[in-house]
Parts: C-alpha cells; structure tokens; sequence
C-alpha cells in the first residue's frame, strides 16, 4: 500500500503532501484541486508504464492539455513567455508500506508533438548497486561496439527503469485509473474501452460480468448479486446462455414483478443507481481490476443514505481484497459512510490557500460535548464546521 504521496508542480498544485489510508475520501468546493490530485497520481502511474503518450494519459482519466497548463503557473507572470519556470519538472514522490520511496520526475520540451519525458529515482541502495555493476557491465562491452549509439548514462538509466518497473510496488503504481462511470457507457454494453477489464467511464462492465459468470467458482459472482440487495427493488440478474456478440443483455429481476408474466427487463430500462452500484462491486471484488484505483464523484446518480451505505460495503471489499481507494465527492451524505476512528479510513478537506495553491487537511474523529451526541460528518460538512465550501457567497 501507499502511506504517502509527494506531488510538486502540477497545475494547482505547487506543494503538497498527502498521507493516504486503504479508504481515502476528498471534499472540496469545485475547482480547489481535488481532480488534479488524481491526475497526478495518474500521471505517474503513466510514466510507471513508460507510457506517456496522449492516448494512453486520457485512457487513465487524465484531461490533456498543453505543457504549460499541466505545470503550475504560480512561479511564472506570463504562460506565454520562454522562461525556466515553463522548464520546471513535475515531480511525484510515493511512500510504500516498507518505506520505500519512488520518485517521478517528468519533464516536456513544449515542442509541437512532442512528449513527456521521465526520469525514475528511488529504492536508493538497490539502485546504487545496480549504478555500480551496470556501469562496469557497459564499459566491459561497450568496447564490442554492443551499446553503440547508447550512451553510459542512457543505459544506466534504463536499467534503472526496468528494475523499478518491476518492483511490485511499482506494478500497484502503473494499473492506477481514474474511474468516472458514465450512465450512457454502463447502458450500453456493446462499447468496450482501451483499458481492460473496465475501462475508466465504465465499457466492459458486460464482458467482465460474463467472465464472472464462466467461472466455475460462482463466488464472486454470487457475491455480487448479494451486495446488490441494497437496491430494494432487486432480486437477481443472469446472463442469458444464448447471447451473441450483437446481442448482449443483462437479465434483470424485480421482486415486484415475480408473479406477473413479464419477469425480468434488460439493462436498458434499469435506472442509473442499479448500473452504478453494478459497475462499483464489480470493480471491488474482480481478480482482474486494479489494486489502486479512484473514483472521482462517487455519489453521482446516488441517493444520500444508499450512497452512505455503498461507502461502508466498499470499505469492507477494500479490505478484503486488498484495494487502496480515493474517492471524491460533493455529497455529504458519503461522509457518513466512514468511520474515522478507524486509521484506514480518511477524510481530507482540499482547498486554495489565500496564494492560490491547492493543499490538503485531514479531518480528525469529532469530539462531541459532553452530555452531546456528536455532529455526523454530512451535517458538519453543511454547517460549515469542516470547511469544504466556497466562501464567497
């Protein structure tokens, strides 16, 4: 697991550090940078992959745009002037559970069609040895003429990047998506995105589902139609045997229409909660999607209470499975659904500070008056009491 992030440079972001949990939860009044945190993670996840292209950053979720605009513009007067502050790196730095820290450094030339460019630091002893013998490995060879073209440093720092990439927390780092499930893609099951299984605004929930189902071990799936009892209305799902690759159908049935001739209905006439709630626990309880992963604005097409109940049913999947999860939302309702007494699960108010830069505060368990019952989280969020909420109105 990630105890802690470093991100440095990245659009409103000049500075900040961010000491995560298993369950993390960001609020904030729109535009103080909680998407951008994200997108940072993402970012690294990219260069983890050494993959840093256009096509690959949007398929994580990240919003692309120009070099200039993805640094912070706070060190520079005029984004259009040639100054070293348009030079500036950005830089990622990860904490793991064994100490260990891995840092990205990403740098961009700002020329047309060009790409971001990486450079990876960290496990500082293994990667001292590996300087060392891979040094004396290329002058040993380089006289054959085997590294022609490749200079001594080039390929020091390649080795350095293949053994980082392989390091298994790496491995966590570089499957990191930013989910943002989207009603029309849930709906529609023939459309399957470029990330596998579910891509990030949900296509391949119906194949995933499939692949459940085929299992010989109906564990999972079996599970999922169990979390699925929070929609009160629900009584099963089943993949119809005879579908076709022009026919994919979700069986769907009601408690409510047991008796009646019409028993089930097909995923084009459920609401949008049930394909939400579908597409969260399959996330969660597949072998096949990440182990770090977010979800930006959890509580979209979710009523309050179900929205709080969903968050405590993926604390425990998140557990049980070994996930790490950020989550981001607007909905006080969602802050009802942690317990922070428990250390895992952690509430950060994200917010500008007067110089405009985003940074972070952890929210403490409250301390209720004596005699007093304390404050639930989604009423201290409205009230005011734990910021979050623009103050200019």
């Amino acid at each position: 697991m990630i105890q802690e992030i470093t991100i440095k440079n990245f659009k409103s972001i000049d500075q900040l550090k961010l000491k995560l949990g298993r369950v993390t939860v960001l609020i904030g009044e729109n535009g103080c940078g909680k998407t951008n945190i994200l997108e940072a993670i993402a970012l690294s996840s990219a260069a983890a992959s050494d993959k840093l292209d256009h096509e690959f950053l949007a398929s994580r979720g990240i919003r692309i745009t120009e070099p200039q605009f993805m640094r912070s513009a706070f060190n520079s007067d005029d984004l259009n002037q040639d100054s070293d502050d348009l030079n500036q790196e950005i830089e990622t730095s990860f904490q793991f559970k064994n100490d260990k820290i891995i840092t990205y450094n990403l740098q961009h030339d700002g020329k047309p069609y060009s790409g971001w460019v990486s450079k990876i630091s960290g496990i500082s002893e293994e990667i001292s040895e590996i300087k060392i013998y891979d040094t004396l490995f290329y002058r040993g060879f380089e006289n054959q003429g085997i590294f022609s073209g490749l200079s001594e440093a080039d390929h020091v720092q390649q080795t350095i990047k293949r053994h980082i990439m392989e390091n298994s927390d790496n491995l966590t780092l570089k499957k990191f998506l930013i989910f943002s499930p989207e009603n029309s893609s849930l709906r529609i099951f023939k459309e399957e995105g470029q990330i596998q299984p579910l891509g990030i605004h949900g296509e391949g929930l119906f194949k995933l589902l499939t692949v459940l189902n085929a299992e010989k071990n109906q564990e999972k799936i079996q599970e999922i139609k169990e979390k699925m009892q929070l929609i009160d209305w629900f009584k099963d799902f089943s993949i119809p045997d005879e579908f076709s690759l022009n026919q994919k159908t979700l069986k769907i049935a009601d408690r409510y229409l047991i008796s009646r001739k019409q028993k089930y209905f097909d995923q084009n006439s459920s609401n949008e909660g049930f394909l939400f709630l579908l597409f969260y626990f399959c996330l969660f309880i597949s072998d096949n999607t990440p182990k770090f992963f977010a979800v930006d604005n959890i509580d979209v097409s979710l009523n309050p209470r179900l929205g709080r109940r969903l968050v405590q049913e993926l604390v425990q999947l998140a557990q049980k499975y070994d996930r790490q999860v950020i989550f981001t939302t607007h909905n006080p309702g969602i802050l009802d659904g942690l317990d922070l007494e428990d250390d895992q699960q952690r509430l950060f108010v994200i917010y500008r500070n007067q110089l405009g830069y985003t940074k972070a505060r952890r929210i403490l368990p409250p301390k209720p008056l004596e005699g007093q019952e304390p404050v639930r989280l989604s009423e201290a969020f409205l009230r005011g009491y734990i910021g979050g909420l623009p103050k200019n109105f």
